[in-house]
């Protein structure tokens, strides 16, 4: 399961109210190797309705604080557990990951090890 904080769910919201996109779009939330630490965090926004409405059979679908997440299988093997949160500081704003499958993580909190 993938969590999502209310903080970050508005912010996703309020981007897909920006960019003028349905309630049916959401996140696609995934890894790819990299990152200092072996594996980087890969949030996309998933702008067609209808891709994210039929997800492929490799796709899981999460829905949380109504905003909604689409993990690839693979990727769920390493991101299961995970919340998601939005933070903003002085020098800048992201989303950050509570993951509880990494063993180790980067300064910077965008790559992980397991």
């Amino acid at each position: 399961m993938i969590q999502i904080s209310e903080r970050a769910a508005n912010k996703v919201k309020a981007i897909l109210t920006e960019r003028g996109l349905p309630e049916t779009a959401g996140l696609r939330f995934a890894i790819k190797g990299g990152g200092c630490s072996g594996f980087e965090y890969v949030v996309d926004l998933v702008e067609s309705p209808r891709k994210f409405d039929m997800p492929s059979r490799h796709d899981k679908v999460f829905v949380d604080n109504g905003t909604r997440v689409l993990v690839d299988k693979k990727s769920l093997l390493f991101l299961d557990g995970t919340m998601i949160d939005w933070e903003e500081q002085e020098f800048g704003h992201s989303f950050t990951y509570s993951n509880p499958n990494a063993s180790g993580t980067c300064g910077c909190g965008t790559s992980f090890s397991v």
